[in-house]
């Protein structure tokens, strides 16, 4: 399954990286958040793979992040493997007029097991969660 969402967020794009490369602002923008550890590489770069958790309910999630492509501030691409999921995430920051950030993330879902009868059921329920981080995101960043 892909899809693409987009956003514009009403600050430079210089302050939408920053806050966006930061690792300690992600649970001020992702609910349920729990802690990222990096886990080997230089940290986000490519070949870096760090260990996100999630509290979604009374669901742990645990998932692998690997760093794909790092070509800030236009580009930031990785992977993230959770038990039954496989997703690619490439985001594309791209300034406009006024001093804001356009922002396009194309997304690739592979599932397995359980997580591809949900997928084959629920199939929105990925792309209106994408675009649920990317708004809680927008309002952190323009809050900033």
């Amino acid at each position: 399954m892909k899809y693409s969402c987009e956003i514009t967020i009403d600050k430079p794009r210089d302050q939408v990286i920053a806050l966006f490369d930061n690792p300690d602002n992600m649970v001020k923008w992702q609910e349920g958040f729990v802690s990222f550890t990096h886990r080997s590489g230089e940290p986000g770069q490519p070949g870096a793979v760090s260990d996100l958790v999630y509290q979604m309910g009374k669901r742990r999630v645990e998932m692998v992040e690997t760093v794909v492509a790092r070509d800030l501030p236009d580009r930031f691409c990785g992977t993230y493997e959770a038990k039954g999921v496989w997703n690619s995430v490439d985001n594309h920051f791209a300034e406009q007029p006024g001093g804001r950030t356009h922002w396009r993330l194309e997304t690739e879902f592979r599932l397995k097991g359980f997580m591809k009868i949900i997928g084959l059921l629920m199939p929105g329920m990925f792309r209106k969660q994408s675009l649920k981080f990317m708004k809680d995101f927008k309002a952190f960043a323009e809050g900033a």
